[in-house]
């Protein structure tokens, strides 16, 4: 008789992935991170713990959407006061101060809500540079690029 493996929290083991974002497809790249994230990947996938890698994701300003999403695709927001819908397009957020928040937005909407989907967030690390403060985890480089010819899309 064989028994469905349901692995404990304290037996998971996390790895560390570093991923370039330069000229890779936004919706492509989100749903790739977001399956490494919950760990759907591995054997030993639980749906009930956080099994998942650590995701390090740089040059996150480099991402590359396809069509007219540049000016078209619109992030909606409340203030909270009457009449206070504000919306910004996603071109003008990759050019302003935190571009890092279009892939950590994208990645969000992929991972479940609740607890588990926050903590599992809490495992994604986007940084705007090519350089990183993660260099002591010793991070595998995983070439996204080379997965699929559609992961990539020059200007």
């Amino acid at each position: 008789m064989t028994y469905t493996q349901s692995i404990r929290p304290q037996d998971v083991r996390k790895q560390w992935v570093l991923i370039d974002a330069q000229d890779l497809v936004l919706g492509r790249l989100a749903s790739l991170i977001a399956m490494r994230l919950r760990g759907k990947h591995k054997p030993t996938y639980t749906p009930h713990v956080d099994c998942g890698d650590c995701v390090i994701v740089v040059n996150a300003e480099k991402i590359h959407l396809t069509g007219s999403k540049l000016k078209d695709k619109k992030f909606y927001w409340h203030t909270g006061y009457p009449g206070g819908i504000k919306e910004r397009a996603i071109g003008q957020i990759l050019e302003g101060r935190f571009p890092e928040r279009v892939i950590e937005k994208a990645v969000e909407r992929m991972i479940s809500r609740g607890p588990l989907g926050r903590q599992i967030m809490g495992n994604l690390k986007v940084y705007k540079g090519a350089s990183h403060p993660h260099e002591a985890q010793n991070p595998v480089v995983l070439d996204v690029a080379s997965m699929n010819r559609k992961n990539v899309r020059s200007v």
